[in-house]
């Protein structure tokens, strides 16, 4: 369980909010609503340690991740607004790198992540000469590499087509049913057949 007590979160002496606490549960998937400035973004970089609160705590399985930060960071994938891969490097460069990091070397699970995202064909074609949709495919099929249990994705949805939607909400589906998190923003509307999604929205500070 993910564990938010209390956060306070100030930009440019601005409360975006204050005293916000909640909880999300193993299997569940969220998204998180709000309008721009609410700071969802903000939020999302708290949870995932690479901002911080001014104020509260953060717990994973009852334990603040101030007191373990590299068995929290074990436990999560954050994939951020901007796609996060090296333009200088191929999509298959990319992956391997990011599965290294996990101390993995598997290159069939890395090819089975480009044909998932429709990159095969392009897995030697450098980033930067690939479209911006193709730069979040290759960001996104970290998720299929992933064996963290927490999932926190700031708009993931952004650049893809509508088929590209339907795959990604089935991945998430997947995932909150093996007990694992989701927790995303999207400004796109999302339907679930498998799994419920729980909306949350942050307004003027408000946690709904």
């Amino acid at each position: 369980m993910l564990e938010a007590q209390g956060l306070n979160c100030i930009r440019d002496e601005r409360a975006l909010f204050t005293g916000l606490s909640f909880a999300i549960h193993p299997g569940e998937l969220v998204q998180i609503e709000g309008p721009n400035g609410a700071g969802k973004t903000s939020l999302l970089r708290i949870l995932a340690g690479l901002a911080s609160s001014d104020g509260g705590d953060i717990l994973w399985q009852g334990e603040s991740t101030r007191r373990n930060r590299d068995r929290y960071n074990h436990s999560l994938l954050y994939i951020g607004h901007q796609a996060g891969v090296k333009a200088v490097l191929t999509p298959f460069e990319n992956l391997s790198f990011f599965q290294k990091s996990s101390g993995k070397k598997d290159p069939d699970a890395i090819w089975s992540a480009l044909s998932q995202v429709g990159l095969v064909g392009y897995e030697d074609v450098p980033v930067a000469q690939l479209s911006a949709g193709q730069h979040r495919r290759v960001a996104l099929a970290r998720l299929w590499l992933s064996d963290a249990p927490l999932w926190i994705l700031d708009e993931p949805l952004t650049a893809i087509d509508k088929q590209g939607v339907e795959h990604l909400t089935r991945l998430f589906e997947q995932h909150a049913e093996k007990v694992g998190i989701v927790i995303l923003t999207t400004h796109q509307d999302m339907m679930s057949t498998r799994c419920p999604i729980r909306k949350i929205k942050l307004d003027g500070g408000v946690w709904r």
